[in-house]
């Protein structure tokens, strides 16, 4: 049984072997020769052969024993009967299930791996073992395994390789205005789509990134209880023909996944009351700090860490109270590693939820390899906003005979009020008091989150904001990006917060039925 679980993982390895070009590279290498298996193909056929049943961390140690043992084949041939092929140990006793159909053999396996067109360079060790991690198919939950590999944040940042959206799929790019609709003219045999975005809220945010020259500027903002996009704004000043960047999700996802953390700990029974206590600065993480000690002289509760952005509130919470696979259920149902359904492509925030201890905490802080697209994010903060429920983003305004598809309840209400608090804080005592308490650009009852990050070669600044308002009857939810070179001028929060602003001067607030005074007391 084993076995057919690890082969059930196989025909993911063609993806991850192709896009294993992240490991360090052998390019001036000769291909190999037809008569000696690849390296994948040797890859193959030792997993094949293990019959470990590899969990998330066994398949970290599967991998690492396979390629060493393929590099100790390479050192020495003659050490294996075959030349190029991983001598792996003696496979488990056969499965007893008589009902269960036989196992591939080596040789079937192998063949799913194809012949040609194979990247032979050093497989990717992490992909590989996520892979294997994904050793019961059919039972998988959606979103527990990334269903490609996650990019090293360090190594590999995502960003580096951005490209464009195309402008056959650029919607926004395509639409003509007609009366105080956005409208993308359909073809011979296909209807126009009228989009739900506001023409004047998409110019003002677009103005903004402009006047302010932003290298990389993205701004969405959406009606939390219908998931329709009002605005899906846009500029570069570094790459001004760049479109997508909406939907791109190569920025990591830094702070802003502490509301996935934050969600998981109120779930475990973590009240947003809870105090942990902490020493040194509340930004940077060593593994010593997980530990509680005499020298712990400051303590915030976990919802002001959540307005604080408190780096070692999150790690030691989430060290305390949180298993990977209590992260990980948790990320998925807030579809990181799933697919979001959209009328334009839409990239899948990608997340990697390591299983050892200091990494774990250190993912559930904001620093993990996560990444996350603007409108993502601007979905995140709507699952708050609609007392726990997720609604999918609609871009194309439905036919009146059309049903909208129903939500699904991700948090209960309470999780999700308890959420909204937290987020108060942000903007009441946290990082993004300041620019919420500039004397005329207030929003009355705005809650939200703040993220940053940076990579370092080259220097590139990824400022965050995602919220909503007003708190207790939300209208709009945002989400604001800014990534910036050393020099700028404006972050995410104060796009954040203007995209809230200028949404709620748009959108008038509900009008309250009253009954006439005169009317008390009749029937």
């Amino acid at each position: 049984m084993t076995k057919r679980r690890l082969l059930a993982a196989l025909p993911l390895f063609p993806l991850t072997l192709l896009l294993g070009a992240s490991a360090p590279g052998t390019d001036a290498s000769p291909a190999p020769s037809p008569a000696a298996p690849s390296d994948a193909q040797a890859l193959a056929r030792s997993v094949t052969a293990l019959g470990t049943d590899a969990g998330p961390v066994g398949a970290r140690a599967l991998v690492e024993q396979v390629e060493s043992e393929q590099r100790a084949q390479v050192a020495s041939p003659d050490a294996g009967a075959t030349a190029g092929v991983v001598q792996a140990p003696a496979a488990a006793p056969p499965d007893t299930d008589a009902q269960r159909p036989a196992a591939p053999s080596v040789a079937e396996a192998e063949e799913r791996v194809p012949a040609q067109g194979l990247d032979t360079r050093p497989v990717d060790a992490r992909a590989l073992a996520e892979a294997l991690a994904a050793k019961d198919a059919a039972a998988l939950e959606p979103g527990m395994v990334p269903p490609l590999p996650v990019p090293s944040r360090e190594k590999a940042p995502p960003f580096g390789r951005l490209q464009g959206l195309p402008r056959a799929q650029d919607l926004v790019a395509r639409a003509k205005l007609e009366g105080n609709k956005l409208v993308v003219k359909g073809g011979k045999s296909a209807p126009d789509q009228v989009l739900t975005i506001d023409p004047g809220l998409q110019a003002s945010l677009t103005k903004i990134m402009q006047n302010y020259q932003v290298p990389y500027g993205a701004a969405v903002v959406l009606e939390p209880s219908t998931g329709r996009v009002l605005a899906m704004a846009e500029h570069s000043e570094a790459k001004p023909e760049l479109r997508g960047l909406p939907i791109r999700a190569v920025y990591p996802a830094a702070s802003i996944f502490k509301i996935v953390t934050g969600s998981a700990l109120l779930e475990a029974g973590v009240s947003p009351d809870t105090e942990a206590c902490f020493h040194g600065g509340k930004r940077r993480l060593s593994e010593r700090q997980l530990e509680d000690t005499e020298r712990d002289g400051a303590c915030y509760s976990l919802a002001l860490a959540m307005g604080k952005s408190a780096n070692v509130i999150f790690a030691k919470m989430t060290s305390k109270h949180l298993t990977a696979d209590a992260l990980k259920r948790m990320a998925a149902r807030l579809r990181f590693n799933r697919e979001i359904p959209f009328a334009q492509p839409l990239d899948v925030s990608l997340a990697y939820i390591p299983e050892d201890g200091f990494a774990l905490a250190n993912t559930g802080a904001g620093f993990g390899d996560v990444y996350l697209s603007p409108l993502h994010g601007a979905l995140l903060a709507a699952v708050a906003a609609n007392e726990g429920r997720w609604v999918d983003p609609v871009l194309v305004e439905p036919e009146p005979f059309m049903p909208l598809p129903e939500p699904e309840p991700v948090l209960t209400p309470t999780a999700a009020h308890e959420l909204t608090r937290m987020l108060e804080e942000t903007v009441t005592h946290g990082t993004a008091r300041g620019v919420f308490r500039e004397r005329g650009f207030q929003v009355k009852d705005a809650v939200g989150k703040t993220g940053t990050l940076a990579d370092r070669e080259p220097f590139r600044d990824y400022s965050w904001f995602v919220g909503f308002a007003p708190k207790d009857n939300p209208r709009v939810a945002v989400a604001a990006l800014i990534v910036n070179d050393p020099k700028w001028r404006i972050r995410g929060s104060y796009l954040g917060r203007e995209a809230l602003r200028l949404a709620l001067e748009r959108i008038p607030a509900p009008v309250e039925l009253t009954a006439p005074a005169g009317a008390a007391g009749k029937h």
